[in-house]
């Protein structure tokens, strides 16, 4: 599995911001197939910094309504990474 399939983006959202400043955890979208050990080398090899734990979950999509169809949206993959004591990553660059 390559770094691209791995990761997807960083999720800047007002729940994951909070995070940032106090347990040293970033929020980020992964592929689906991701597991923690592919997570955590991505982020180790992308950003050069420690990981200390990945918590994964799967946000399952949500039933919308187009037009006059009933449709359903895709499920996706979060994954809340926890950075050993001393690392950052600065997300808005």
């Amino acid at each position: 599995m390559e770094l691209k399939d791995t990761l997807v983006r960083p999720i800047i959202t007002e729940k994951s911001t909070t995070f940032l400043g106090n347990d040293r955890t970033y929020a980020f979208e992964v592929g689906l197939s991701a597991n923690k050990r592919a997570v955590k080398r991505a982020i180790e090899s992308f950003y050069g910094v420690e990981v200390e734990s990945v918590r994964t979950l799967v946000v399952r999509g949500k039933m919308k309504r187009f037009g006059r169809h009933y449709g359903k949206r895709s499920n996706w993959k979060k994954a809340y990474v926890t950075l050993a004591e001393g690392h950052s990553i600065n997300i808005y660059e």
